[in-house]
Order: structure tokens, then sequence, then C-alpha cells
């Protein structure tokens, strides 16, 4: 029975993604798993500030509720009962160091795409389906990740791209979404979110757009329970014409 399920959870998917007229993928822990270079990013930077944080997965994962690396850095100064006070230009220092040191993490290699992904991308592009962008993280992050990937000129591929510093409010705010939405030119039913996380889902879902969600390290717990499918990974849909 569980199998058969699992069978039709998959058709299901791989029909949804083949009709969209585009797709639509987050970055971090849905293109690649990055989160855990992005934690050591981030401690990297907190030890050349001068600040004695240390980030441990547990406190990580705590923290990746808050979205936006700036918005979490914040967040967790916050939560501090005794800090030094933080202003918006250490934070924008911290959070550079921090995107540079990811940058040199993600060209060693260590950070593959996700299973599936190369495959599925290569297939829309074969079907004609326009492909886009839509994330809380920053262009650099971006391009860092996906020009080792898949090539200095991968921006070529894809339709639009909106980060989290395009736009008013990060996920769960629908903004970015909506942005694509309207670049694109595409109503919401014609497209396919892919996303990995509760915050992802419902962003995506507050601008009425269908979820596939693949579960990642970070975010498999979350409740995924308003996304039309969920995956381990994009491997599970196969070769798809």
């Amino acid at each position: 029975m569980q199998a058969e399920a699992a069978t039709m959870t998959r058709s299901g998917a791989a029909e949804l993604i083949r009709s969209a007229a585009a797709l639509i993928f987050d970055v971090d822990g849905t293109l690649a798993e990055t989160e855990e270079l992005h934690r050591q990013a981030f401690n990297h930077a907190f030890v050349r500030h001068g600040l004695d944080w240390q980030w441990d997965r547990a406190i990580y994962k705590d923290l990746l509720r808050v979205t936006g690396g700036k918005e979490r850095m914040r967040a967790y100064h916050a939560r501090l009962a005794a800090a030094p006070p933080l202003s918006d230009v250490d934070i924008a220092a911290l959070h550079r160091i921090k995107t540079a040191h990811y940058a040199e993490l993600v060209e060693t290699g260590c950070c593959p795409l996700r299973p599936g992904v190369a495959e599925r991308l290569a297939e829309a592009k074969a079907r004609g389906q326009r492909l886009a962008i839509a994330t809380t993280t920053s262009h650099g992050n971006i391009d860092a990740l996906l020009s080792r990937a898949l090539g200095t000129r991968w921006a070529a591929d894809f339709d639009a791209i909106v980060a989290g510093d395009d736009v008013r409010n990060k996920k769960p705010a629908p903004d970015v979404y909506l942005e694509i939405l309207a670049r694109l030119r595409l109503h919401a039913s014609d497209c396919v979110a892919i996303e990995d996380s509760g915050n992802g889902l419902i962003a995506a879902s507050r601008a009425v757009i269908p979820v596939l969600i693949t579960r990642s390290m970070f975010f498999r717990d979350d409740d995924f329970s308003a996304a039309r499918f969920v995956l381990d990974d994009l491997s599970e849909l196969g070769a798809q014409k």
C-alpha cells in the first residue's frame, strides 16, 4: 500500500512539473544543501569581527526560522541578555565577511546540486519551460553556488531571478513570488514552486502557486501538509519527457 502511494505521489509530481509553464526554484536547501556552509561562514565572520558567538547546528536550525542572514544576526543579538550594541553598519560588515567566506567554501566544490536538480533543469529547458529563482538569499550567494554548479553563464537559462533584497518583505511573505509572477507575466496556476521549507511553502502558497517540496537537512520536519507533493529529492521523478 505504501509503495503504491509513493508511486502515485511520484507520478502526480511528475505530471505537475511537466504541465507547468514555469518552474520557480528556491535556492538554499532546494537546489543544494547549502545551509551547513552558511552556518560555517557565519561563525567565520563572528571570529573575524571579534564576537564570541558560535552557532552550532541546533542554534542555527532554530535561527533558520528567521529568513535572511542580516535579519538572523539581528534576531540572535536581540536574544542576548547583555550584549554590546551592534549597528546596521556592523551587521552589514559581518554579512559581507560571511558572504565572501561562503563563496570560498562553495568554490571548493563541496556543495553539489541536490540529486535530480540538474536533470530536471535540463528537461525543463528542452521542453521550452521557463525557469525562475525566488529566494531570500543574496544575488552573490546565488551566483557563487550556480557558477560553480552550472557554469558562469548559468543566469542565461533563467527568465527571472528575485532575491531577498529585491523585495520589501522576505519569506514567509509572498513578495518574491509575486515579483516573479509579475516579471514572467504568468498566472500563479501556470507555475510550480519547488521549495524545501515551511517558510517557503507559506510564501508560495500565499501567492497561490502550487508547491512541490523536496525535504532538506534542516527543514525536513516542517509541516508540509499544504504542499501539493512532498518528495525526498527530485531524483524520485526520474527522466521526464
